[in-house]
């Protein structure tokens, strides 16, 4: 069985679309946000809710949502983006109840 991954041209150029795609889609998310007064660091990874309970091994996003209501993840390390369906991203850093 031959274990080489041979690639079209087509699918070459597929895939480098997608991509040039994908990075316009990010350019134009980062301006919608700052023109809405939203800033994010992005040398900060940030994560939604189940990616941070993935990271970090917790059990259910439920526990995230009760550390955001009880302060034990502070405000500034919350985002909500209301043009994402109110979308919440919380800072990539562990957290001690």
């Amino acid at each position: 069985m031959n274990t080489e991954t041979n690639t079209s041209p087509e699918l070459s150029e597929e895939i480098a679309k997608i991509l040039r795609e994908s990075a316009d889609l990010k350019e134009e998310a980062v301006a919608l946000l700052l023109s809405k007064g939203v800033v994010l660091d992005l040398s900060t990874k940030w994560l939604t809710q189940k990616k941070y309970c993935e990271a970090f091994g917790i059990n259910n996003v439920q526990t995230v949502n009760n550390w955001i209501k009880r302060g034990i993840i502070p405000p500034e390390n919350v985002r909500v983006i209301p043009e994402l369906n109110d979308l919440r991203l919380i800072k990539a850093v562990p957290y001690q109840v």
